[in-house]
């Protein structure tokens, strides 16, 4: 070993670590997108509100209303900061999101291995890379083992370029696809070739999902209808006063009335918010669309070794073929027993990451009388491939000695090794009874090849079948009432699984796994037509033997079906089938990079029952997300109607609301809706109920008939206050303050109501929610205030009211929003849900 490598094999110690920094800088690429602040603020020039408001100040000192064009310029900063303020708090948490979901890497400082965030790499970091890795930074080769890299981010080709020579490059982004390597770093951030062509993987942009879409559509859609109608009211006007400027501003106030501009706003801030909650329950949303899907996950595909047991891999049992019995590794060994141990600690790893080749090392170093690790190399190795899968390894002494052994599934051993009819029954009985007991099981061959040329494939080698080796993983002491959850809120579990198919179903039985018996291996699965496997997939809970092939055929299968999938996976093979899922779960701490980036969702401690948290979480922020916008559209039924029928009505007072009044409750409507709603508890039941559809809207006819029937109520109960005021010979300021008051009242209580369209008002007044008495109790305070100071009360064009005029106007609004208890009240008693308190 040259003095070079075995520098780098100490790799940096703490001061070269902070001079390579200093000199060269951390390992970031330069994000070239715009500052978010200022994009921000150039954002808002584009905001159809915005415009409006511009226009509408420009109107007002056009014809001398310096007050209003005053206040309007007022509240365009009022609005413009709201609008910003909530724009980077949403990028806060996403920014935050971006941090939490950074990869890390592991690397040799001060002779020791430790893990590090991918920015703190330097230039001549010693990197450790396995497979699965995302290389963090450009570098050199120092030492390889059956090392490979898929370059597809750089080249567009899939195919998996085998690089052991030394000093070979390796380029930031590309994924380690098998062994492992030591890399010195060359080049960080963007100097690399990925940085130099200017491609950032946090940069790319997102397609936007069925609810985006949906509500894109339904803005654009009001904003084309707001334009007929100002047209429409404007033409109005103009005939009936030939004034052009005051006709403008009238269109102008039902212009603003109908654009319902909180609808993106509170997506965008409920989606980024809900992904910050869940980040702080442990769950990383790498993409904030998921949180969209997961309330409609039907099935819960889920591994078994890591995520349903601890995967702490304990060395339990050897059986030798030759001497035909059961041995423990905490007892003597006997000859046969040492032979097989050692050939199962040589078919691993020098150096294991694998939880069983851990256990193995372990095993031997306890149980053989003398180590012959350090007096042998690994001259030569073939990967865990083959259906089902394999490895060996090749060793040699400086005495010129040889090893070859192999381990793998048991039906990969036995396929290459010469055996009689009556050594295979009893192979056969032996793992019948060990996987019966929820063993893990591999078997162990030995090779005596010794030709200087070896094959191309492992198994056109002759091996010995030694026996085999039995491992316990203990289940997670929460899984059984994980999977309670999921049946208990109409979620199917599946367990897809590499094991062997007794071995799983003794594990899934003691934990309460529906389906224990409904087994399918991935070999069969495979010779299926596409129509059977269809059927074949929804009648199955265990699927076994499985391989990255059948794994993604029972993701697409299920898909097909018109099931919304979540799979979890943690290893290179789950790539294809995370990727493939509606919601794709990685494993945070033995999840391997591929894995993570083909997900969409990480589980920071490993821990399914963080699973049943986001689903929670995505039900809850999807039904508040639908309370919201209920509440927008109902609020806005009322603002629209009440400036749009006196006036083509030719009632006596025709402009009953300006631009003013519609902003002023514009200003009331928006905090009500993205900080009330968002802030909401998850409703009780919620987890009781079964998925939605993925295909549901909000802007369904069905869905909006509510919404409807709740603002065209409010409209005649303003209406009736109207007419009512007329009928009183009140003037147009008093009329109008008192259909003002009813509006206020009506928001107020609306807010209140669509809480909840299951449960009762009176029920939902125990939800906690800290905001809700804040944003009322302010709405109330701004209220008292326009009507307690005479020259605001002016300004408003409005007039003080009497107690009785004030019950009068809080009554029809209490009145005419609360009537839809009553059709509350009607579903809930047909539904027979049962009320909060039960």
């Amino acid at each position: 070993m040259s003095d070079t490598t075995t520098e780098l094999l100490r790799g940096l110690n703490d001061q070269q670590v902070l001079q390579s920094r200093h000199k060269h800088g951390e390992n970031k690429l330069e994000d070239r997108s715009q500052n978010g602040l200022a994009e921000a603020i150039l954002g808002l020039a584009k905001e159809p509100m915005l415009l409006l408001l511009v226009a509408a100040a420009t109107l007002y000192f056009l014809t001398g209303a310096w007050g209003e064009g005053l206040f309007m310029l007022g509240a365009i900063v009022v609005l413009s900061t709201i609008s910003i303020y909530q724009d980077r708090k949403t990028q806060n948490a996403l920014h935050q999101l971006k941090n939490l979901t950074q990869g890390q890497s592991r690397v040799i400082r001060n002779g020791q291995a430790i893990r590090i965030l991918l920015e703190e790499v330097v230039i001549g970091d010693t990197l450790i890379l396995e497979e699965g890795d995302r290389i963090p930074a450009d570098g050199s080769i120092v030492e390889a083992h059956d090392f490979s890299v898929n370059e597809s981010i750089l080249t567009g080709e899939s195919m998996a370029i085998v690089k052991n020579q030394e000093a070979e490059p390796v380029f930031q982004g590309t994924l380690v696809s098998s062994g492992r390597a030591l890399i010195e770093v060359t080049a960080i951030r963007n100097n690399t070739k990925l940085g130099k062509i200017g491609v950032s993987l946090d940069l790319i942009r997102q397609t936007a999902t069925p609810l985006q879409i949906q509500i894109t559509d339904f803005v654009k859609k009001m904003a084309i209808v707001g334009g007929i109608v100002f047209l429409i009211v404007w033409g109005i006007n103009f005939l009936l006063s030939g004034q052009i400027l005051d006709s403008l501003l009238k269109a102008l106030a039902l212009a603003m009335s109908i654009l319902p501009e909180e609808i993106p706003v509170a997506f965008t801030t409920f989606m980024a918010l809900g992904a910050w909650r869940l980040a702080q329950h442990g769950v990383i949303v790498k993409r904030t669309q998921t949180i969209e899907t997961l309330g409609s996950a039907t099935i819960i595909c889920t591994d078994k070794t890591g995520t349903i047991t601890e995967n702490r891999m304990e060395l339990v049992k050897l059986y030798t073929l030759g001497g035909d019995h059961l041995q423990s590794p905490k007892s003597p060994l006997d000859e046969e027993g040492h032979t097989l141990l050692s050939m199962a600690m040589w078919s691993s790893e020098p150096t294991p990451f694998d939880p069983m080749e851990k256990a193995l090392h372990e095993a031997y170093q306890k149980s053989i009388p003398v180590d012959l690790r350090p007096h042998y190399k690994l001259v030569h190795e073939y990967p865990l491939e083959g259906k089902p899968p394999m490895m060996t390894h090749v060793y040699e002494s400086t005495s010129g000695d040889r090893i070859i052994a192999a381990k793998g599934a048991p039906e990969a051993i036995v396929r290459v090794s010469k055996l009689t009819a009556d050594e295979k029954r009893r192979i056969q009985d032996k793992l019948q009874e060990l996987a019966g007991q929820g063993y893990r099981i591999l078997a162990v061959g030995q090779s005596l090849f010794l030709k200087s040329t070896f094959p191309d494939k492992q198994q056109d080698l002759s091996f010995q079948f030694l026996g085999l080796v039995a491992f316990y993983d203990p289940p997670k002491a929460n899984i059984r009432s994980v999977f309670e959850s999921f049946y208990k809120a109409g979620i199917q579990v599946k367990i897809i699984t590499g094991d062997n198919a007794t071995t799983t179903q003794n594990i899934a039985r003691n934990v309460g796994f529906k389906g224990v018996e409904s087994v399918l291996l991935g070999e069969d699965l495979l010779k299926m037509d596409e129509a059977t496997l269809r059927q074949k997939v929804m009648d199955t809970q265990i699927f076994a033997r499985m391989f990255p092939e059948a794994k993604l055929k029972v993701i697409e299968a299920l898909k097909a079906n018109g099931q919304i999938v979540a799979m979890t996976g943690d290893g290179v093979n789950d790539g294809p089938a995370l990727k493939a899922a509606h919601i794709g779960i990685a494993m945070g701490r033995k999840g391997t990079e591929i894995a993570k980036q083909a997900a969409s969702l990480i589980l920071v401690e490993d821990n399914l029952a963080k699973m049943v948290d986001a689903v929670a979480m995505g039900r809850k922020i999807y039904l508040s997300l639908k309370n919201a916008i209920r509440y927008i559209i109902s609020i806005h039924i009322p603002i629209i109607l009440t400036v749009f029928i006196p006036l083509a009505l030719g009632w006596i007072y025709p402009s009953i609301f300006r631009p003013v009044h519609i902003i002023f409750f514009e200003l009331i409507m928006g905090p009500t809706c993205s900080i009330i709603y968002e802030n909401e508890p998850m409703e009780k039941g919620l987890m009781a109920q079964k998925p939605r559809p993925f295909t549901s809207t909000f802007f369904s006819l069905k869905e909006l008939s509510g919404s409807f029937l709740q603002g065209i109520g409010i409209t005649l109960g303003l209406l009736l206050l109207y007419q009512y005021a007329v009928g009183q010979s009140y003037n147009e300021n008093l009329t109008r303050s008192m259909v003002f008051l009813g509006l206020i009242s009506a928001n107020i209580f609306l807010t209140l109501v669509n809480r909840s369209f299951t449960y009762s008002l009176w029920q939902t007044l125990h939800y906690k929610n800290n905001l809700m008495p804040v944003i009322i109790g302010v709405t109330i305070l701004i209220t008292a205030l326009i009507f307690g100071i005479p020259a605001v009360t002016h300004f408003f064009s409005l007039e003080a009211v009497t107690i009785r005029q004030l019950m009068i106007s809080c009554g029809i609004g209490f009145v005419f929003t609360t009537w839809y208890e009553g059709v509350k009240y009607y579903v809930r008693k047909r539904k027979q849900t049962p009320s909060i308190g039960s």
